[in-house]
Formats: structure tokens, sequence, C-alpha cells
């Protein structure tokens, strides 16, 4: 296993274990199975185990292998705070609380403020107190390490990376998102100042194997590497130094054993030009759906109206390339549901976009295309209903403060 440092040079395993998809049986998480899972991949050297609150089932099985097989001390554990549920002060300490409890441990090497998706809910942490709270955590050891996994556009995450002293954080990142979200501009941001990064969807969901249209499947196939499309995307991974950890959720032997033998090959700079070129390759085949010709260069914002442009048209263009309904819901996640609105019904048509837009794409008409087909109107009104629901728990929250 190769091993990338931290931000106080501690060794990080390359290749992280990603608990969210764990092995199930009968509805629950199979113990057996799971267990089989970790040890292999701690033997093959792998010391980072990444999980969440809202992942069912998830921390208490994590804590329970641990303990049982006194892994605790010799593994870091990195779970998250549901900001999402958060509206007071009491409430990190009860959630952080039950946590600790389900991972049978008295600290958390790797904690994480979950699901971060705009400078909004950052923001709210902040006013109930949460820069006190890390302060005391991280002084108590309760906490060794305070990071953020974040699903929003590159211009929020740059300004949370900016606003605390962070010690890592979690960014989806992958050879079809070096343009979005975070994107290949926030990880050299964090790198520059640096904070490690973990990497979260690597294989975009298992998209960049499972979902590869054929023609792209047997480019890669007849590549004289012999890497299959998982191997490809981990290494091109692997292959930038800015890369602390990348998290796989392994959920067989196979998988736990190919994924750490790859990690224990792939070098930063490894890549070749027909490396390179290759990528370049299955890239064009997937954008041969696209619908919008769209780089995600961002020359098109701000806009004076808040609409999220290049955002829009990743999540459009994700439902011709993927499954629709998981571009849709990548959409509500990073879009739908900030406090303050970015959709494309918000454009008055001023035009300003398309005057700096180098692929020179009919931005305002392309807009209309892409809300008729990410909000439908029955997704439409179930999307309302959850922004009215969201934001009057905040009006009543900031109301008891």
């Amino acid at each position: 296993m190769i091993y990338r440092k931290d931000r106080y040079g501690n060794d990080v395993s390359m290749l992280g274990f990603g608990c969210m998809r764990f092995a199930r049986k009968g509805g629950a998480i199979d113990i057996e199975k799971t267990t089989k899972q970790i040890l292999a991949a701690y033997e093959a050297g792998v010391n980072y185990f990444d999980t969440a609150y809202i992942y069912p089932g998830s921390e208490a099985a994590l804590g329970e292998i641990l303990e049982k097989n006194h892994l605790r001390d010799k593994v870091n554990i990195a779970t998250k705070l549901p900001q999402y549920l958060i509206r007071n002060r009491a409430a990190i300490d009860r959630y952080f609380d039950e946590q600790l409890s389900r991972l049978r441990t008295d600290h958390i090497d790797y904690y994480l403020m979950h699901m971060l998706t705009d400078t909004v809910a950052w923001n709210n942490l902040k006013k109930i107190g949460i820069l006190d709270w890390i302060r005391e955590k991280k002084e108590s050891g309760q906490i060794r390490e305070i990071g953020f996994s974040y699903h929003g556009n590159t211009g929020m995450f740059l300004e949370i990376l900016q606003d605390y002293d962070w010690d890592f954080c979690q960014i989806q990142y992958n050879y079809l998102d070096e343009t979005t979200q975070a994107g290949v501009d926030g990880l050299k941001a964090a790198a520059a100042r640096g904070i490690p990064v973990v990497i979260m969807e690597p294989l975009r969901g298992g998209k960049l194997v499972n979902l590869l249209p054929d023609k792209a499947k047997k480019l890669i196939a007849e590549s004289k590497r012999g890497w299959s499309p998982a191997e490809l995307a981990f290494r091109w991974l692997f292959n930038q130094p800015e890369v602390t950890c990348v998290l796989s959720g392994m959920n067989s032997l196979e998988m736990v054993e190919e994924n750490c033998r790859i990690a224990s090959e792939a070098e930063a700079g490894h890549f070749t030009e027909e490396d390179f070129s290759l990528i370049d390759q299955v890239k064009t085949i997937i954008n041969e759906k696209i619908k919008v010709g769209c780089t995600g260069c961002s020359y098109c914002m701000p806009c004076p109206q808040g609409v999220d442009i290049p955002g829009i048209f990743s999540f459009y263009n994700r439902m011709y390339t993927e499954k629709k309904s998981d571009a849709r819901h990548g959409f509500y996640q990073v879009i739908g549901l900030r406090k303050e609105p970015a959709f494309a019904s918000q454009c008055i048509e001023c035009g300003k976009c398309e005057m700096h837009c180098p692929q020179h794409i009919p931005i305002r008409e392309k807009l209309k295309e892409a809300d008729k087909a990410l909000r439908p109107g029955p997704v439409k009104f179930g999307l309302n209903v959850a922004r009215k629901f969201m934001l009057e728990g905040r009006k009543a929250e900031a109301s008891k403060s």
C-alpha cells in the first residue's frame, strides 16, 4: 500500500474504505461478510475507514468490527456531522455523542461537516457556535482533525475552503468531474493551502464501469496497459499528487484485493501520454451523448440573477450519459435545495452569459431545455414543497435564537 501524508505528517493509505455500501443480508448489514472485507483491507494496508451518521447501520457495524478485532487504535475512523439536521448547539453534541457510542470509541480521527452544498450551510453552522464547538473537541482530543465534505460549485467550495483553517476536505472528483463541483481547481487550491483532499465517487457510483458505452469499454480493453475501466479511473486519480486518499465502497473480497493491488502500484506521475490520450478518448465517447457542449469553464458566471449555469448544464448532460433519475437527484442535492435558489427559471434573458461563453453556446435557449428536463411538473412541485419545508424550519430556528 502506498501512503500519503495528512496535514500533520501522519500516513494515510492512498485507498480508503468507503463504508456506505457495506454488504447487506436480509435488509441489514452482513457483519460476517463485511468483517472479512475490512480485515482483508486492513491486512493489505488500508488505514482509513469512512462512514457517516446517515449511512444505515454503517457506524454501528464499523464500531463493532473494529472493537471485536482489536483494530480501533490501528486505523483511522472518518465520520460526519449531519449538518442538514442541526438546528442548535445542543443538537451538535447529541449527534456527536451518539456517533461515539455507535463507533465504540472515545474519539474520531477525521470528522467532517457532511455534505455542504453552499456557503449558506456553513454560515448557519457558524451562527449556532460550530467554531467554538470544534475548538473544544479538538482541545479535548475527541476530534483529531476537522474537515468538510462538499457537493456544490467551485466558487462556493473556494469560499468555504478559505473561511476556516481546515485540516482536510472531501470532494467528488473523477475524470468526468474534472471541471464540475469542486473540480480540479478546487483540488489544486486545497493542495496549495496544504489541505489534504479525500476523494469520493471515483467511479461516479460505478457509472464509469457499469454504464460506460460499449465503444468506450472496447477502447479500454484494447489498450496495451490491460487495465479495467475501474483501474483506469483509479489510476487517473492516484497519478495526481494533490490527491491524498481515494474512497472506494468495496463490498466483495475480490474488489478489496483488486483495489488494494492498484493502490500499491500507482505512484503519482506514472501516467504516460498514451494513458492521458485514452482518458480523453473515453471522455469524448461518453460526451457524444451530451446535450450542451459546456466545459464548465464558468466564464458565464456570475449570473446577475443567481442562475448556476454550468451546474445546470452538467446535470442536464448527465441525464443522457447516465441514468436520468441519478442526474435529477444530483441536481436537487447540489442546486435544488440551496437556500438561495439557482434555477434556470430565474433567467431574464439578459444575454450577458452568452457574450462571455468561449463555446458560443446559446445559453438562454439551452437553459429552458435543461429546466424542462430536470424539473418536469410533478418533480418541480415536490422540490418546491421540500424547499418550503426546509426554509420554514430554518426560519423557526432563527426566531428562537
